[in-house]
């Protein structure tokens, strides 16, 4: 095989190309699986040791030299077309999807701006949260047993040292050896961040925001959910204040849905009395025993809620005895589900497009 022929004619040939197209059928014949250089190369193994040794490396050098011919030739062509020539201006253009808003994004927005309307200021807080927000100053102190139910997920201590500058900008409680660090298991403690920094009387709602339990899913539960805080302060707020907020906002969240609201007395250590607001099952309304939504009860929890405990008020500097007040919290996951007729939680953080693509 004559190196030195070949050589030249390629670079005579390649020397006249002006199209890309061009170029790659040259490439084919000089460098593809069937040129004649490649097939010299595949033939070098049967040939003696002492042929192997004086023209193998003088194969390779030539494809080294035909290789950054190529290279070359083809950045010269990019460069030397102008951008009409790439681009046919008589193919249909591809159309652009529009997108989805996430459908808790879109109730949030919606509950946002149903409480706006009923005076209620919007507030947001960290997601990392010290143990006194989240547990302490809400009437909840190291030995009560309130804290094993809330299926807390701590931040470990070693990881503490690394997130010290984090914790501190997010949460505002400063990093000390011996304090301890979560994610927040709900958004009560925006409800003492906000009582801090005001005067009563006031209204406080917040925005969405993640809390984390530690707890197995299921199709109405999951580790990471969404929740609604809502907090009324004044001289006069009762329970019925509390009920009549709760039923307004259902009737302008939910429209003309056919929805019925109960409360029934429950525990929560930051409330007295305490009550769980429930909204009618939307999968059997009642029907059906083996509901996988509402466990064959009819009802669906939404909200815990109740008057404000004397002791939270307390801790943030406001005398009960002249001010009370009710509080809330209402799961937005599960609010969506009866608002969009979702019967699966887990729906909501799939990722699945197909759900997204529905809203």
């Amino acid at each position: 095989m004559d190196f030195e022929t070949l050589k030249n004619q390629a670079k005579k040939e390649l020397a006249g190309l002006k199209t890309s197209g061009v170029l790659e059928s040259w490439r084919v014949k000089y460098l593809g699986r069937n040129s004649e250089l490649a097939l010299f190369l595949r033939s070098l193994s049967k040939k003696s040791l002492e042929e192997k040794r004086q023209l193998g490396p003088k194969a390779n050098q030539l494809r080294q030299f035909l290789e950054g011919a190529f290279q070359q030739k083809s950045l010269s062509l990019v460069d030397s077309q102008s951008p009409a020539t790439d681009f046919d201006l008589t193919l249909p253009g591809r159309v652009q999807e529009p997108g989805h808003l996430h459908p808790l994004t879109l109730a949030n927005r919606e509950i946002l701006k149903i409480f706006s309307s009923m005076g209620f200021d919007i507030m947001t807080g960290p997601e990392i949260e010290g143990d006194y927000y989240n547990f302490s100053a809400l009437n909840i102190p190291d030995w009560h047993p309130a804290r094993e139910t809330m299926d807390t997920m701590w931040l470990s201590e070693k990881d503490l040292p690394r997130l010290k500058k984090d914790v501190k900008t997010a949460s505002g409680y400063e990093y000390k050896k011996g304090n301890k660090f979560l994610l927040r298991t709900h958004t009560s403690p925006i409800q003492v961040r906000y009582m801090q920094t005001h005067k009563p009387p006031f209204r406080m709602v917040v925005g969405e925001g993640r809390i984390f339990r530690n707890e197995a899913t299921d199709a109405r539960h999951e580790f990471q959910v969404n929740q609604l805080e809502g907090l009324m302060i004044g001289k006069d707020v009762s329970m019925a204040t509390l009920h009549f907020v709760v039923r307004e906002f259902f009737r302008k969240f939910f429209g003309s849905k056919e929805i019925q609201m109960r409360l029934s007395p429950s525990f929560y250590p930051f409330v007295e009395p305490g009550a769980d607001v429930s909204v009618s099952c939307i999968g059997c309304f009642g029907k059906n025993k083996d509901c996988r939504l509402c466990g064959g009860l009819g009802w669906l929890e939404v909200a815990g809620s109740g008057m404000v405990h004397p002791n939270v008020l307390r801790s943030v500097g406001i005398d009960p005895r002249k001010w009370q007040g009710f509080a809330f919290g209402f799961g937005i996951d599960r609010l969506s589900m009866i608002k969009f007729n979702i019967k699966e939680i887990r729906l909501f953080m799939s990722g699945d497009l197909k759900f997204i693509k529905q809203f």
